[in-house]
């Protein structure tokens, strides 16, 4: 069975830092070969895409956390991790973890989310 499990979110003030983690299990393939990406979706706002890392460890960053948020991923433990400094209230969101194959086979899985609240 396909899992990816989130887990660090919660509260916190602005200005502070979080750390994400998504680890995966039950691939059939092996782990370095998927992109990983962290999307978030706001309530009444579209999912988008915060963080990527490719299979090779090319990263990419939405505009909005570049020189905030560090993604990295770890190969033998299967896990991609986010880093999230300085947060904001506007990162307030559900995260989620994205694992995708764009060679064949294709394949496309996702995490059930972790909820992040930037307040004071």
């Amino acid at each position: 069975q396909v899992q990816l499990v989130e887990s660090g979110g919660g509260l916190v003030q602005p200005g502070g830092s979080l750390r994400l983690s998504c680890r995966a299990s039950g691939f059939l393939l092996p782990f370095s070969t998927y992109g990983m990406t962290w999307y978030r979706q706001a309530p009444g706002k579209e999912r988008e895409l915060v963080a990527t890392i490719t299979s090779s460890g090319s990263t990419r960053y939405a505009d909005s956390v570049k020189g905030r948020f560090t993604i990295s991923r770890d190969n033998g433990e299967r896990t991609v991790t986010l880093q999230m400094n300085s947060l904001k209230p506007e990162d307030t969101a559900v995260y989620y973890c994205n694992a995708r194959r764009t060679r064949s086979p294709l394949q496309d899985y996702w995490g059930q989310g972790t909820q992040v609240t930037v307040s004071s």
